[in-house]
Order: C-alpha cells, then structure tokens, then sequence
C-alpha cells in the first residue's frame, strides 16, 4: 500500500505517515490516482453534507471548501497556470516554458481559477438536489483516470512530475481503473461524458501547450470534475 499512501500524499493534503521511498516508487504512484479521487470525493461529499443540514447554498459551499482544502488547491494551481501560458504561448516555447515555471498568477491565471470556482459551487448547489452525495467520490475517481491516458498518450512538456509519471505507467491499472468508471457508468450515463472529455485535453495541450505537465494534469482534473458534474445536472 506504500504507493497508494504516497499517491495520497501527492494529491491531497491529508496527514499520513513519512514513507521511504525511490523514484519507481513514486513513478509507480500514478496507478493509484484514481484512489485518490474517491477519497476526495467522500471528503467533500462530508463537508456537503454538513452545510445540507443548513441550506442547500450552504451544502455547496462547504462541499467546495472541502474540495478545495483536501488538495490543498493543488489542481486550481495547475489550472491557473496552464491558462496563464495558454495566454502567453504566442511567444513561443522559451516563454511558455517561463510562464509555467513563474510561480506567480497572472491575469488569465485568476481569471480561470475564479470561473472554476463559481462553476463549481453553482453547479455542486444542483448536483446535490438530484444525487447521493457518495457520488461525489465516483466523480472524482473518473476525473483522475484523465491522467493515466495523458501521461502515456502526451509528450512530457519538461522534466517533473509528469514526466517521472511516464515511467511508472502500466496498461493494466489504466484498464482497470477505467472498466471501474463503465461499471459506475451503468448507475449514471452521464458519466460517459468522460469518454470525449479525457482525449479532448489532451488534444487541447497538444496544440496549444505542446504536452503534459504536472500542471496540465491539475488543470484537467478540475476542468473534467466540472464538466462531469455539468453533464450530470444537464441530464437530469
């Protein structure tokens, strides 16, 4: 279970144990992504829940506080900075390349992270009329199957976290992972919505980034949970 921990490490700021780890080890993290999914999901699914007790607003809000707080807006960082060098890639590589490595937030940056953060609260304020809240951890878990197929199917934009990805990857866990999804399909159809989504990033930062990074994987995760729980509302 030691990749799963240090999957959960990576993408969440749960408090869990100090591993020994090597660099397969952590390579090897990405099989669990998913995991980590569900375990987002059931957190905010529990914040939601609490704040349902109040209002229906409320519910929301505090779903999203806990989305937010459990990975550490780990994702909307990615988000932002993808967008901010999204806007500046007309300059060429060597500037994308500068714009990503700034850790400071641009205009496009705030601009995208604080339109992912209204979406998301409007569109959980209606996701929560309509379904169970342990819904929540299934959206999250198909989210991140979103990078066990970039980070195979993307070239590695620099070296980082995407690219130490690359060497762990296997098919059977991305085979798995996504038989797991279609079983949750049978439950809500909406689901599938996935299925164009996941391919559609990665073509969008193939011609407009150039590849995967740490960054573009955070930004997908949140651009895909947003549109999967739009496609949920939207078919009900």
């Amino acid at each position: 279970m030691k990749r799963l921990v240090l999957a959960m490490q990576l993408m969440t700021r749960l408090p869990l144990p100090a591993l020994n780890v090597d660099e397969h080890d952590f390579a090897a993290a990405i099989r669990w992504l998913p995991a980590t999914g569900m375990a987002v999901g059931l957190i905010v699914a529990g914040g939601a829940g609490l704040g349902m007790r109040i209002d229906p607003w409320v519910g929301a809000l505090s779903g999203l506080v806990a989305w937010v707080a459990v990975t550490g807006a780990l994702h909307l960082d990615g988000l932002g900075d993808i967008a901010d060098a999204a806007g500046a890639a007309h300059g060429g590589r060597t500037r994308l390349s500068a714009v990503l490595a700034d850790p400071h937030i641009g205009s496009f940056g705030a601009v995208a992270i604080g339109l992912q953060l209204l979406a998301k609260l409007v569109l959980l304020r209606s996701w929560l009329e309509s379904f169970p809240l342990w819904m929540l951890a299934v959206v999250a878990m198909v989210a991140r199957i979103g990078p066990l197929f970039w980070t195979r199917w993307l070239p590695p934009l620099h070296e980082g976290l995407a690219s130490r990805f690359r060497a762990g990857w296997r098919p059977e866990p991305c085979v798995l992972w996504s038989m797991l999804a279609l079983v949750a399909c049978l439950r809500e159809p909406a689901l599938l919505a996935a299925i164009p989504l996941i391919p559609l990033w990665g073509l969008w930062l193939r011609s407009r980034v150039g590849g995967i990074s740490g960054d573009g994987h955070g930004a997908g995760i949140e651009l895909l949970e947003s549109a999967l729980l739009l496609a949920m509302v939207s078919a009900r």
